[in-house]
């Protein structure tokens, strides 16, 4: 427990954990998962479609769905960090209008960035979209994630119920579309455009993922 908050780990396959409960006793939390395996996760209501399943069999890549919006997220075991951020509807940090309801957290990701050294922004206007963001989740920004030098560093998606809120949220390593892209069903043309295009779409961030969690957990609000 860390200001009001807890912190938990979890480790296993990407659908078992985008699958965990989220019932009725929603507290803050933040919880740090980890895959074994490497893992291509949809967003919502983004089409089956979208995946070439030959090059899905072939890489030996998961498919998992998570209950967020947005495009889909390639994880590979130690190459991001995931952490997930819950708070109970009742909290002061809840806000009703979606939009503003991720300004709070892109705040304390900046602040936690910047103690590492990065210099970032908090993207606070409305969805950015490109060619590619349906697809991709960082081919697009979003209220609330953290751009650095143009590209998406830290990616956030919300799951709501009528219990609170849970934030999905995505740092990588290292930013390199070309595996991901490759995951899609697209027609050779569109792959290679998809590729340099998302190019300087997204960044990276290659620090050691303990001390941006400690980052993080010490710059997330504190209970009044």
């Amino acid at each position: 427990m860390t200001d009001g908050w807890t912190v938990a780990r979890q480790r296993g396959a990407a659908a078992d954990l985008h699958g965990r409960p989220f019932g009725p006793d929603v507290a803050r939390a933040v919880t740090v998962l980890e895959v074994v395996e490497r893992a291509l996760v949809l967003g919502s209501t983004q089409p089956d479609d979208d995946v070439d399943n030959a090059a899905i069999a072939r890489e030996r890549v998961d498919v998992a769905r998570r209950r967020s919006g947005g495009g889909a997220v390639l994880l590979v075991p130690g190459q991001q960090l995931w952490v997930d951020v819950e708070i109970p509807r009742h909290d002061d940090l809840w806000a009703d209008d979606v939009s503003r309801s991720f300004d709070w957290l892109g705040r304390a990701w900046c602040d936690a960035v910047a103690m590492l050294g990065v210099d970032g922004r908090v993207h606070t206007g409305r969805l950015v979209e490109t060619r590619w963001s349906r697809r991709v989740c960082f081919g697009g920004v979003g209220p609330g994630e953290v751009v650095v030098d143009g590209g998406k560093l830290v990616g956030i998606s919300q799951r709501r119920t009528r219990a609170g809120a849970r934030f999905q949220c995505v740092v990588h390593r290292r930013w390199d579309p070309a595996p991901l892209v490759g995951l899609l069903a697209l027609e050779p043309d569109d792959r290679d455009a998809a590729i340099a295009d998302l190019a300087g779409a997204g960044s990276g961030l290659d620090v050691d993922g303990e001390d941006l969690l400690t980052a993080l957990v010490g710059n997330l609000p504190q209970s009044q």
